[in-house]
């Protein structure tokens, strides 16, 4: 298997298990993961939440853990990464108001790296104008942002287990899909864990 740099995009109130989960699994792979969020340098913070399913309308909110961002996002260049990782919760909402996070997502899309994206993770997708044609999931709420943007929303009313793959596009709906949505994106990196 061959080491991959994959960047990751964070901002405070990141669903927790959608940053960290993704996080440790990547770099237990043996992948370079860089977390990164807009005005943040490496070594500081972002605060996360934890969001539950416990019979409401929508999901409960929790205060998680600090999770650390590891690189400076004023030095990315998307051209050094391999993949993309959007986690969801409440930050992607305004991390797509960055013209940067637009700009990095768009080059992933057309250069057709490897993108994940859980949860809200889409919302940035839609911002970035790269979901047209594309069948992604994502947590119920940003159904209809695909769809408005052009894509189709891969609905199971049954299971928020599943993930769904089209092309270089790995989306899931929310944190109890990340066996399925980590095995998936890593069979489309091209990382292979045997047994």
């Amino acid at each position: 298997m061959s080491q991959k740099k994959i960047l990751m995009f964070v901002g405070d109130f990141v669903e927790d298990y959608e940053v960290m989960v993704p996080f440790q699994i990547l770099t237990m792979v043996g992948h370079i993961v860089h977390a990164v969020c807009p005005g943040k340098k490496p070594g500081e913070t972002v605060r996360t939440a934890i969001h539950d399913f416990e019979g409401e309308q929508t999901y409960s909110e929790k205060p998680g853990h600090n999770f650390h961002v590891n690189f400076n996002f004023d030095e990315v260049n998307p051209s050094d990464y391999d993949a993309l990782v959007i986690p969801g919760g409440r930050a992607p909402e305004y991390l797509r108001l960055n013209k940067k996070i637009i700009e990095f997502t768009q080059h992933f899309a057309k250069a057709n790296k490897p993108i994940a994206a859980i949860c809200h993770g889409p919302q940035i997708l839609v911002a970035a104008d790269v979901v047209k044609g594309k069948i992604c999931s994502a947590y119920p709420a940003v159904g209809p942002d695909i769809e408005m943007g052009g894509g189709k929303w891969f609905v199971n009313n049954d299971t928020a287990s599943d993930a769904c793959v089209d092309g270089n596009l790995v989306s899931a709906p929310a944190w109890p899909a990340h066996p399925e949505w980590m095995r998936k994106f890593l069979k489309v990196l091209g990382s292979k864990i045997e047994a």
